[in-house]
C-alpha cells in the first residue's frame, strides 16, 4: 500500500547515497531533502481527505476514514523516525565487510 511505499522511497534514496560512498547519516538526509517532502505532503493529503470520511452517516464508512487516517499518519511517521533506526541497526556498512 501506500505506507509501504514512503519507506520504499526513501530507503531507495539512503542506498543509492551509501553506493556513493556517503556515510549513513549524510545518506538519509540526502534522502530526505530529496524524497521526505513527497512523503510527508503525500501523506499529510492522504490522512486529510480520507479523515473527511469521519463526517459520513455510514458508520462503516465514518469508522475508516478514522482508521485509514490514522494509519497513514503511522506510517509516514514511522518512514520518516523508525526507518533510519532501523537502518542503522541492519545496515552493514560496505568498510567492515572488508575487514572481517
Amino acid at each position: 500500500g501506500v505506507g509501504v511505499d514512503y519507506g520504499i522511497y526513501l530507503f531507495a534514496r539512503t542506498q543509492a547515497g551509501l553506493r556513493e560512498g556517503m556515510s549513513l547519516q549524510q545518506a538519509y538526509y540526502q534522502a530526505l531533502v530529496s524524497a521526505g517532502t513527497a512523503v510527508m505532503f503525500t501523506a499529510t493529503t492522504l490522512t486529510i481527505g480520507v479523515a473527511t470520511w469521519a463526517f459520513s452517516a455510514l458508520k462503516f464508512q465514518a469508522d475508516m476514514g478514522l482508521l485509514l487516517a490514522y494509519m497513514f499518519f503511522v506510517n509516514m511517521v514511522a518512514a520518516l523516525l523508525v526507518l533510519p533506526a532501523l537502518a542503522a541497526w541492519l545496515v552493514v556498512p560496505a568498510d567492515s565487510s572488508a575487514n572481517s
